[in-house]
Parts: structure tokens; C-alpha cells; sequence
């Protein structure tokens, strides 16, 4: 074989052997595109969507003198409304839920109080006469009913003496059980001490809690406070009926306490648990309003409240 034919079959294997390797080539690439997944395309991401409510605010357009006020739903321990909840002010006769709360959690209903000296000449309302004795729930429906000052004021010392403690001590005791943390009193009753010392301070939310707590502890007690007059007999035989100092309660459906309260330190006040539903009690507290302002304002807001379970900005 010549030098020539040589070279032809050195450039016919040089083409054979390239065309192989391309074939390689190809066939490798093929594979990778078969058998190896392509990475996925990045796609911008998606806008993320804020769930918002479409129901009306019933509490949008609630007029209130009140300095602080709340809604609280008992039952869910959800704040409905909400205005100055956590400030703490003066309670005036909103004490009295405080004093009959720490007095239940100690003493039993039919513990008999006797009403002593000292209490019968404090300020008025006041009912009774120094000796009488009543048995523990019957004073606490008579004293939270009509706020009876000496009426509380027993409760408290009584109280008190069977802890061992001073009457601040004993109604610190009971705030703290309940967590109240914007709540203390230095007497029973609320009355202001001086010009510039209440008996008695707390904020809105605390005062919803300590309300739902007593109803809960006491129903029939509190259920007194509901009626437009509360009806007991000493131990006696003396028969007393009082007035309710709420003229509201009447008005309000499924009510099931109120407690009202006034000083020159704390203004007018009010406290109020009704149902909405079976089972669902609510809380409705005012502080810091005036005198006759603490009823509409506790009317208001507890329209407010129907309103928004109904599902309507008003009724």
C-alpha cells in the first residue's frame, strides 16, 4: 500500500474515530437531559393575603363620659372594647365586689356577722344598727344591692379577723388570688379616705374579671343586685328591704349583676355582667364617669355589645 492510501486511511479513521466521539458526546447530553430533572423555575412569589373583617364596628361611634371603660367577654376572655382598660383609678363603692368576694372565699354563706359600733356612723347609704346579725349572704345581697357602707364595712372586718390580718391585707389577699395586679384597697366600703386617698383603686379590666369571679362564686348573691329592691331578715327578726341604687337593671336582658359607685375622688361608676347567649356572660365596666353619665354610658355600651353579636354597626 502506497504512502497515498495511507494517508486516506489515516484521515478515513481520523473522521470515523471524531464522528465517534461526537456520537458520544451527543448520546451523553441526551442522557442528561433525559434522566436528570431540570431544576424548577424560580417564579415570583405570591402576594400574601390578610384575612380582614367585613362586619360593622358596633363600638365605633359609642359616645362615653366614662374616663376608662371595658367589654369583656367572659366566656372567651376577649376584649370587645376597650378605653383606658388598664388605668388605674379611684372604685368608690365598686370595692364592695372586692370585699364580698374575699369575704366568700373565707367564710362560709351562713356565717353570721354581727354589725359592729364603729360601722354605724359612717357615711350614707348605711341600714343598720350596731348588735344586728345576719348571716353572711343575706348582709353581702343587702350591701352590694342598695352599697350599703356599714353593711361592707362589717363584712370586711369580719373578715379580716378570721385571717388574722388587716382589713388592706385581706383585700390584698383576694385581688392577688384573682391576679388583679391594678387592684388594692385600704377599706371594705370605697369610701374616699381624704381629699386625695380612695378606699379603694383598680382598672376596668380587673373590675370585669372580679365581677365575672363573683358571679361565678356567688350567682344567687349577685343575682340580688338585679331585682330593684333586696328583702332580708336579722337574726332577730328584724325584716329590712333596700333599693337598688342601679335604676337600669330592668332595662338590661339576662342581667345577672350590677354594681354601681360614686365619690368625689372616683366620679360615678358602674359594673355590669349580662348574658348574650346561653352561657356567655359579658362584662361591662365604666369608671370615671359622673353621676347620672355612668347609666348612659353603660347603656350605650352595652347596646353596643347586642349590637355586635348581632352582627349590626347599631340596634
Amino acid at each position: 500500500m502506497d504512502s497515498f492510501d495511507l494517508q486516506k486511511l489515516a484521515q478515513r479513521t481520523r473522521s470515523m474515530r471524531e464522528a465517534g466521539v461526537a456520537l458520544i458526546v451527543a448520546s451523553g447530553l441526551l442522557a442528561v437531559f433525559l434522566f436528570i430533572p431540570l431544576a424548577p423555575q424560580k417564579l415570583p412569589p405570591s402576594p400574601i393575603t390578610v384575612a380582614t373583617s367585613t362586619a360593622p364596628n358596633a363600638f365605633a361611634q359609642v359616645p362615653l363620659e366614662a374616663k376608662a371603660a371595658i367589654v369583656y367577654d367572659l366566656a372567651t376572655k376577649q376584649v370587645l372594647y376597650a378605653k383606658n382598660a388598664d388605668a388605674q383609678l379611684p372604685l368608690a363603692s365598686l370595692t364592695k365586689l372586692l370585699t364580698v368576694y374575699a369575704a366568700l372565699s373565707e367564710l362560709s354563706p351562713n356565717t353570721p356577722i354581727t354589725i359592729p359600733a364603729d360601722v354605724t356612723h359612717l357615711d350614707a347609704p348605711h341600714a343598720f344598727n350596731a348588735g344586728q346579725t345576719f348571716s353572711l349572704a343575706d348582709l353581702a345581697r343587702l350591701t352590694l344591692t342598695a352599697s350599703l357602707n356599714d353593711g361592707a364595712a362589717a363584712i370586711s372586718e369580719a373578715t379580716a379577723a378570721r385571717e388574722n390580718r388587716t382589713q388592706a391585707q385581706m383585700l390584698a389577699g383576694a385581688a392577688a388570688a384573682l391576679d388583679l395586679a391594678q387592684t388594692y384597697a385600704v377599706n371594705g366600703n370605697g369610701l374616699d379616705v381624704s381629699t386625695a386617698l380612695s378606699g379603694g383603686y383598680g382598672s376596668a379590666a380587673n373590675l370585669a374579671v372580679l365581677a365575672g369571679a363573683l358571679v361565678n362564686k356567688a350567682p344567687t348573691i349577685a343575682a340580688a343586685t338585679t331585682q330593684s329592691s333586696a328583702q332580708a331578715v336579722s337574726e332577730g327578726g328584724t325584716a329590712f328591704s333596700v333599693k337598688n341604687t342601679d335604676p337600669m337593671v330592668g332595662s338590661i336582658p339576662n342581667i345577672l349583676l350590677s354594681k354601681t359607685g360614686y365619690t368625689d375622688l372616683a366620679g360615678g361608676n358602674l359594673a355590669l355582667v349580662f348574658d348574650v347567649g346561653l352561657g356567655h356572660p359579658i362584662a361591662v365596666v365604666v369608671l370615671g364617669s359622673s353621676l347620672k353619665a355612668r347609666f348612659t354610658d353603660g347603656t350605650a355600651l352595652v347596646a353596643a355589645t347586642l349590637a355586635h353579636f348581632a352582627g349590626v354597626s347599631s340596634l
